[in-house]
């Protein structure tokens, strides 16, 4: 025991000369330091510890879709510790929380997780909500690196919800229209797509010779539909499909009609006008010459004379009962 003790530890000095890592000198190094730690009966120094705990996950990156499940990879490849201590922890929005730990499951996972074999976690009935930083800690007391940790961000996909459109109800051949599909529930953000009578259209019309008689184009990105200047040939049945990888939704058809202006019919419609005013004002002016008007204003001064003549006044007295003269005619 004293002869490996002090070759144990000649070797540890003339290794301290070389410090560099990397080297083949180094590694034969090493390996002889861990023949003569598995040869010593009794713990000399804690290099002899020859363990190091590592982690290794199957999948950093895990993708699942709202209410599946998934499993958050984390195994452990090399460790001299029987029972090390797990931990598991979710990183979200710069907040930590506790996952697991305490050999029990914590937070709002509680009751829709589990450590599967020994280090892994699996979520089930995952949510938008899940979607963050996950970190899986080990502490490994026996093994002379004791602790290691790996990191794994899951994305959690949400299917859009039917889009709200907006379609124009009429629109003059000529000018220009645009029409509305926005979805905001989604994950990744959707893009979206417009039809006209169930035949998908183009991101710009100028691109496809079947709508050579159309002037759009398609935003992929915001869902608008901008005609420059519509046409006959643009009435009719639209809708629009908001989708990503989690799948799609559309949203109800609207009817969108292109119609000629008239214009004979407005012209007409204005000279109607016109001519009415204008036999209004002739008849106005006949009435006025006829007399009608004076007339009316002489008899309405007429019904306000009293009829009595000038200079004759009436009292009536208590005794007559009726009217009598105050003063004589004058003549």
């Amino acid at each position: 025991g004293t002869k490996k003790e002090s070759e144990f530890s000649g070797l540890l000095s003339f290794s301290a000369s070389f410090p560099v890592k990397g080297t083949l000198r180094e590694s034969r190094q090493l390996a002889a330091s861990r023949r003569l730690c598995s040869g010593i009966s009794f713990p000399v120094l804690s290099g002899c510890l020859t363990g190091a705990v590592n982690l290794k996950s199957s999948n950093r990156n895990p993708v699942v879709q709202e209410f599946e499940s998934v499993e958050l990879s984390c195994i452990i490849t090399d460790s001299q510790t029987n029972d090390p201590r797990i931990e598991w922890k979710k990183i979200q929005d710069d907040q930590t929380a506790y996952v697991f730990f305490d050999n029990k499951i914590q937070g709002d996972l509680a009751g829709r997780a589990e450590l599967l074999g020994k280090t892994s976690l699996k979520i089930w009935n995952v949510t938008r909500t899940d979607s963050a930083i996950y970190r899986c800690e080990v502490v490994a007391r026996n093994d002379r690196k004791e602790i290691d940790e790996i990191v794994i961000e899951l994305t959690v996909q949400v299917k859009p919800v039917p889009p709200v459109c907006r379609v124009p109800k009429a629109v003059p051949v000529g000018k220009s229209a645009t029409l509305h599909c926005q979805e905001s529930e989604g994950y990744p953000r959707p893009h979206y797509s417009w039809y006209r009578n169930d035949v998908p259209l183009p991101t710009d019309s100028r691109a496809n010779p079947r709508f050579r008689n159309s002037s759009f184009l398609l935003n992929p990105e915001t869902g608008t539909l901008v005609f420059s200047a519509v046409h006959k040939e643009d009435s009719g049945q639209y809708y629009c499909i908001a989708s990503n990888d989690a799948g799609s939704a559309r949203c109800e058809e609207q009817e969108l009609e292109v119609y000629d202006l008239n214009i004979g019919g407005i012209i007409g419609g204005v000279l109607v006008v016109l001519a009415v005013l204008a036999l209004i004002t002739v008849g106005i002016c006949c009435a006025y010459r006829r007399g009608y008007f004076i007339n009316n204003k002489q008899n309405g001064e007429s019904y306000k004379n009293t009829g009595k003549p000038d200079g004759v006044n009436y009292i009536r007295t208590d005794e007559e009962g009726d009217f009598r003269h105050k003063s004589s005619f004058v003549i």
